[in-house]
């Protein structure tokens, strides 16, 4: 990314959000005047019922698979009260889905659906009681102890809110530097650079290395977060309701900063979220989680254009039309007042 704090031209489009071109395939839509593509039929013929679920598989080489799960489970047994023993919640059910490098799947549900439960078993914080997760194609076995420091890098997480998750006693140089000094061997010299360097990648300035998180707004501690999440070089980045805390402006900056930095880098992205606005404008796929179920998948034209699920249609209509159009008109109006008096600030 350069030095540029906004890209309001990138990821947040109206015909099609994420600026894809023709290479990648959908699987479901709407034509011109809204009519059924030819490709429709062909779509529903790949279409299958799992358990009452809408699943729309994309064409995608088993090459290009990052991060894939295969029947993910996971039960928990809590207290069922005085006299009563234990109860089992399944909170995953027999997940299964893949995600190809530089794509971005999206996971949405209300709250208990398992979504965060998933999202732990990717970030390999927690074990599945059944099944199998694969990282770059291969098995990982967490459930006899702490992940090796090598698979620990490929996936990071980001978290909702910013600010309980950097230490405020730490300046945001150190912040950075931590996860280069627990997973590499690098000397201090270059953590330094790295550091330095990752926060021009997210839109911050140099002299903020020596800041203290309190001294910035929550736009841009959310970019902090994500330039530590990237230290590592991870291959997925798992993004917990990263811009539900945010006003509708910052939301935009830090979305187009997101496609950037997935695009530069060729990031997998797991997109959690209940905002269907947000997950509109930069899921590639979405997967929709009921009591710890996938009850539809699709890509996320088919899914939008067409939910099969009744769940999936209720979500739909209980989420509020938020104007991106306006927004993007607005982070446009600010870019180029910047690019116009030629002064340098940091981004939001």
């Amino acid at each position: 990314m350069s030095g540029r704090e906004d890209r309001p031209g990138e990821g947040l489009g109206t015909s099609d959000p994420r600026g894809v071109g023709p290479g990648v395939e959908r699987q479901q839509g709407v034509g011109p005047g809204g009519a059924e593509p030819p490709s429709a039929k062909a779509d529903d013929a790949g279409r299958r019922a799992v358990g009452g679920a809408s699943v729309r598989h994309p064409a995608t080489s088993r090459g290009d698979i990052v991060l894939e799960g295969r029947g993910i489970t996971r039960d928990y047994h809590v207290s069922g009260g005085f006299l009563r023993g234990t109860k089992v919640v399944h909170a995953v059910r027999g997940v299964d889905f893949a995600v190809p490098r530089g794509k971005t799947l999206a996971i949405v549900g209300e709250s208990g659906c398992g979504k965060s439960t998933l999202a732990r078993i990717i970030t390999l914080i927690d074990p599945p009681t059944s099944g199998t997760l694969l990282i770059e194609g291969k098995p990982v076995e967490i459930s006899g102890g702490r992940p090796p420091r090598d698979l620990r890098s490929r996936v990071q997480i980001v978290f909702q809110n910013p600010h309980g998750s950097l230490n405020p006693r730490q300046k945001i140089g150190n912040v950075l530097m931590e996860p280069l000094e627990l997973n590499t061997d690098l000397p201090a010299a270059e953590r330094r650079d790295r550091a330095r360097g990752m926060l021009e990648k997210v839109g911050l300035l140099p002299e903020h290395f020596d800041r203290y998180p309190h001294m910035f707004s929550g736009g841009q501690r959310q970019r902090i977060a994500i330039a530590r999440a990237l230290m590592v070089n991870p291959a997925i980045l798992v993004l917990d309701e990263p811009v539900s805390a945010l006003d509708l402006s910052v939301q935009a900056q830090v979305l187009n900063l997101l496609a950037d930095l997935q695009k530069e880098f060729r990031l997998t992205y797991v997109f959690i979220s209940h905002d269907l606005s947000v997950v509109r404008h930069i899921a590639d796929e979405v997967m929709v989680m009921l009591r710890g179920e996938v009850v539809e998948r699709g890509s996320r034209d088919a899914v939008f254009a067409d939910p099969q699920h009744e769940y999936t249609r209720t979500l739909f209509a209980a989420t509020p039309v938020t104007s991106l159009p306006a927004i993007r008109a607005r982070v446009e109006r600010k870019a180029m007042r910047r690019e116009a008096t030629g002064q340098r600030h940091p981004a939001n």
